[in-house]
């Protein structure tokens, strides 16, 4: 991994609270994978011989026993403008996440977990998809994201795609600049569902939540290059306490 970054926000001291995870709120950052239609059996769908207006383009398939809903994530390989020049290929890894211990606030009588961001990390050149390979109701996972400031002369040893304003797969590229906090966003994600981070996006490492003694096994694609500044880049708050609030626990709990 490259030289981390660290980076003085003059005593920034904000919180920001979690929210459910939603495709349409999480769209500037990436991509949210769900059944989109849970309420539907894939036979019936295959006896009506209709997904006429079904998301995704949606079609039968595997002999009238599944729905297929096509293209539900992008998958982003920049790394033919990477400056080293090498290429950047398909990885496939599992991350085995234990349940953090979060410190907990007394807050008009509710307790609230709450998790310190400390670091966020991006991989410029490349999407990150996460999934849950089991799905489990006592457990959840947080997305903490930001989108990026301008670009700056602290930032500027930082390779980044240079299509200048260009689209990949219909996103904006989020540019060079380091995150920006004050825009940062936290959702609560259920193990029913799986997130890709777009290329660039500033992002935590990954916050599994649930009871003590449990992990959460995610299966992890993106491309790679073996180029530490080209595959991931970090930075470190300095004096800076930006802390993610969490449901109260008898709300979080139904999440």
């Amino acid at each position: 991994m490259a030289t981390p970054v660290t980076i003085k926000l003059n005593g920034l001291d904000m919180v920001v609270d979690a929210v459910p995870l939603a495709l349409e709120v999480f769209e500037p950052f990436g991509d949210v994978v769900a059944n989109p239609r849970p309420d539907l059996h894939p036979v019936i769908a295959a006896k009506a011989n209709d997904t006429a207006g079904m998301p995704f383009d949606a079609i039968v398939a595997n002999q009238g026993t599944a729905i297929k809903y096509q293209h539900v994530s992008r998958m982003e390989n920049l790394y033919d403008q990477a400056p080293s020049g090498r290429t950047g290929v398909a990885v496939s890894n599992m991350f085995v996440c234990a349940s953090r211990a979060l410190p907990r606030r007394l807050e008009a009588g509710v307790e609230r977990e709450v998790f310190p961001v400390t670091v966020l990390e991006r991989h410029p050149f490349t999407s990150q998809t996460f999934v849950p390979l089991r799905a489990d109701s006592q457990s959840r996972y947080l997305v903490v994201v930001a989108p990026s400031l301008s670009p700056s002369a602290k930032d500027q040893q930082l390779p980044v795609p240079s299509r200048p304003a260009g689209t990949i797969a219909n996103r904006e590229l989020p540019g060079r600049g380091l995150p920006d906090l004050k825009g940062l966003r936290a959702f609560i994600a259920t193990t029913d569902q799986a997130v890709t981070y777009g290329a660039g996006t500033w992002h935590s490492p990954m916050v599994a939540l649930g009871p003590a003694d449990k992990a959460i096994d995610f299966f992890v694609f993106q491309f790679a290059n073996e180029v530490a500044v080209e595959d991931c880049q970090e930075v470190f708050f300095g004096p800076t306490i930006v802390t993610v609030r969490l449901p109260p626990r008898s709300i979080a709990s139904k999440l």
